[in-house]
């Protein structure tokens, strides 16, 4: 069975905290690139609607991805984002089937 886990978070900033919202997203990236167990940490900005960030991801595991939720890095990004954000992060955490 495979154990990989995706996931597809599309992140929202308020009107006027892209640069904030931008900066602390992208501080996740090396440090998440380097846990154990992330095969893919890549992420987007839309071109339509840059206020529209998009991780895509791939774990190993899920073990790994929870391990990821609750690191240090993520914690502190998410605490620089406190009350910049349009709303809550709309997550989908999926098993590839193809």
């Amino acid at each position: 069975m495979n154990e990989k886990i995706d996931v597809i978070a599309h992140i929202h900033a308020a009107d006027g905290n892209e640069d904030v919202v931008r900066a602390a997203l992208e501080s996740f990236v090396a440090p998440t690139r380097a846990e154990e167990g992330c095969l893919r940490y890549d992420l987007f900005q839309d071109v339509s609607d840059p206020l529209q960030f998009t991780f895509i991801e791939e774990w190993s595991s899920q073990a790994a991805l929870e391990a990821h939720s609750k690191s240090a890095h993520i914690a502190a990004g998410r605490a620089q984002m406190a009350g910049k954000l349009a709303g809550p992060a709309w997550v989908q955490v999926a098993r590839r089937l193809l």
